[in-house]
């Protein structure tokens, strides 16, 4: 199948690989419609990508060595601990964690990089609306009407084109936050207490922070972490609405009220060892954002003329390991629908075959290890390497960790 014109809400790396994913698979006229008008790369968060699913993604284009990365081995998981346990905490086990760790921001600019010049870019240009059609979509926006063969939808997960192809579908809150932190490493206090290799978990009771290096996009190395812990449920979160019955919603950098930066201070103080307490406050406001925990799938990955990928499809919690990943499986999958098939319905039909099933996966994997981490945690200081290894492959479910693999 070749041709067609095809329309890309959203312009970040599930957007970019998107529409390079319709470029490779034949398409004629890509527009990629992005309503941020800042520039994406300056994004610093951390991402991170387990080795066999670099393998699988290298293998069709979507990330290769050249892309700045850095490469983690094993996981120690920590606590807290009264006893001369040292400034890390007691460490209750270590496993193989064979991961490569990547920064938001430069790996967008390379995706961004490899979309042909062909391939229109309508940065600071909000698509107000999608209309499905019989063999056809419209793409509303303030400029006017676009009418096109495919609107996939790379919006994210408030995203404009699902709700035009499923609109009761409305993401649940967990019922737990996630803040999340990052900084240069050179401000990192006794940076040899910790190896470039070690990706650390730092437990407690009812939650867990996620420390590891990122790379920079210059040489040099940023410190990336997430905390998850639910709020005490009398704390007054400060974003003017009730997580269980609206729209999903974040803060952004520098936008934490002053009973959540006190949460915060008492995780820090209370619950976290000295040196990973630090290493949280290290972080400076512009430098923290809040996102309140979601999850759900779409039930189907397609509707009429209408496609949905990453975010804008499903919303796993970030226990597992694959929210990027996952967007540039579901863009491998796409160009391979392309690709293969002969009409418009065949290539649709393939890729939702595919990916409604693995989003639906993903979505009970990330609630699977909420409830261990978060919701329902053990007691970690009666663990030990064996106990811990025992827990974890209950809480994994298999393996699943990381991503699953494409099929083949």
């Amino acid at each position: 199948m070749r041709g067609g014109r095809v329309a890309v809400v959203g312009g970040s790396i599930a957007g970019c690989a998107a529409a390079l994913a319709a470029y490779r698979g034949g398409a004629d006229e890509i527009t990629v419609y992005e309503r941020a008008a800042e520039r994406l790369a300056d994004r610093g968060v951390g991402l991170a990508v387990h080795d066999s699913r670099y393998v699988e993604l290298d293998s069709a284009g979507y990330l290769d060595a050249d892309m700045p990365w850095v490469q983690l081995k094993r996981r120690r998981w920590y606590v807290r601990d009264g006893s001369a346990a040292g400034p890390l905490g007691h460490e209750i086990g270590v496993m193989p964690f064979p991961f490569r760790t990547y920064n938001w921001g430069p790996l967008w600019r390379e995706l961004r990089g490899r979309v042909p010049g062909s391939v229109v870019f309508r940065p600071g240009v909000a698509v107000e609306e999608v209309r499905p059609g019989e063999g056809h979509a419209e793409v509303v926006t303030a400029d006017g009407t676009e009418r096109v063969d495919l609107v996939i939808g790379a919006d994210g997960y408030r995203s404009v084109v699902r709700a035009a192809a499923f609109a009761s579908v409305r993401p649940a809150y967990a019922g737990y936050l996630a803040w999340r932190g990052a900084f240069p490493a050179d401000r990192l206090a006794d940076p040899e207490l910790w190896a470039q290799e070690d990706c650390a978990y730092v437990v407690f009771p009812g939650g867990h922070v996620i420390v590891y290096r990122i790379p920079d996009g210059v040489g040099g190395h940023r410190v990336n972490w997430v905390l998850y812990t639910a709020p005490p449920p009398d704390l007054d979160l400060g974003l003017g609405l009730d997580l269980r019955l609206t729209a999903p919603t974040s803060l952004p950098p520098g936008g934490l009220t002053e009973a959540l930066s006190s949460h915060l201070a008492h995780v820090c103080d209370e619950l976290l060892p000295p040196y990973w307490g630090d290493l949280v406050r290290a972080t400076r406001p512009d430098e923290l954002f809040l996102q309140p925990m979601y999850d759900f799938t779409a039930p189907r990955y397609t509707a009429g003329r209408v496609l949905l990928t990453g975010d804008a499809a499903t919303v796993a919690r970030p226990h597992t390991g694959a929210g990027a990943v996952k967007a540039l499986q579901d863009a491998t999958v796409l160009e391979s629908a392309f690709a293969t098939a002969t009409t418009w319905p065949d290539a649709l039909d393939t890729y939702d075959t595919d990916r409604t099933v693995a989003g639906g996966a993903m979505v009970e994997l990330g609630r699977r290890l909420g409830r261990a981490l978060v919701e329902e945690t053990p007691s970690w200081r009666t663990m030990d390497q064996t106990a811990l290894e025992t827990w974890w492959k209950q809480a994994d479910g298999g393996g699943a960790f990381g991503g699953r693999g494409l099929k083949r």
